[in-house]
Order: structure tokens, then sequence, then C-alpha cells
């Protein structure tokens, strides 16, 4: 599955693996696709939150120790007179385990992005990144949401 999602003006590539389930339960078409979508729409809450210095932005789409997390660090960011901006190339997302309770799912993403700090409207660093990410969703009233946001340090040698 390759599909294109918006971030503001830009386009960006995601390209989603056949799901790699052990041992957990199997996955139907529809949830995978809700997960999917749920997941995009949470990077774009997130972007849209650091770039706003705004932490109540992810409320609706992080819960637990990712919502506590991405806040306190958007807080401090906005204490400090700062902001980060998050320009998205490309996501590789897929699933990895999907707990027989159906009560938690857990991806694996590889994101291709430009990260940019400022302070007002200067320009502190600007660098492009690529990072993979742990991450646990669980379902709500209404949707996916994301409940841990790891990112996955790379071995010795890899970009």
């Amino acid at each position: 599955l390759v599909s294109s999602a918006a971030f503001g003006a830009s386009q960006t590539a995601v390209h989603v693996e056949t799901p790699n389930l052990h041992g957990s339960r199997p996955l139907e078409r529809e949830t995978q696709k809700a997960v999917i979508r749920d997941y995009l729409e949470s990077w774009d809450a997130f972007q849209r939150a650091s770039h706003e210095g705004n932490p109540q932005g992810l409320d609706a789409d992080f819960t637990g120790n990712a919502l506590k997390k991405l806040g306190t660090t958007i807080a401090e960011q906005k204490r400090l007179g700062i902001r980060t901006r998050y320009q998205t190339a490309s996501h590789d997302i897929q699933i990895v385990f999907y707990a027989p309770d159906g009560q938690s799912l857990e991806l694996v993403d590889s994101v291709a992005y430009d990260e940019q700090v400022a302070n007002g409207r200067k320009t502190l660093a600007k660098r492009p990144l690529h990072t993979r990410y742990l991450v646990v969703l669980t379902p709500s009233a209404v949707r996916w949401v994301v409940r841990v946001f790891q990112a996955i340090p790379s071995a010795q040698g890899e970009p």
C-alpha cells in the first residue's frame, strides 16, 4: 500500500509494509486502514502543536506517556521562546503486533523529515533527520490514539 498524505502545503510519501505479526491476533484490513489513518493524523497534530507551541493540540491524538513527554517538551520549548517545525518527507510504516484482546497495536515507522528550531523568525538550527519510531496505539471511543512514541536508537553505522 503506497499513498500520500497532506501535511501543511507539502505532500508526504507514505509507504505501508505488509504487517509482520508474530504471535498476535490477525489484523483486519479495516482496522489496519483506521490505525494508519489515525497514526498519520496524530503525526500531523504533533507537527502543528510543536510549530504553534501549543501542547493542548496533542490531546485528541495522544494519551499516557506519549502525551506527557511530548506535551512537556512543547511546553518547555515555549517557556524558552523557541519552536520546532517538522517538515515530513516520508513515512515507512509496518505493523508488528496486534494484542490478542485488540486493546493495543504496535508499529514501527521510519520517518524522513527536516527539523527546524526557531526563536521568533530567526532560525537557530535546521537539519534533515531519518528516525525510526516505535509506536503503540490504543483504541479510544472514536479512534486509535498514540500511547507510546519512542525513537529507536540506530545501530552504529546506520543512518
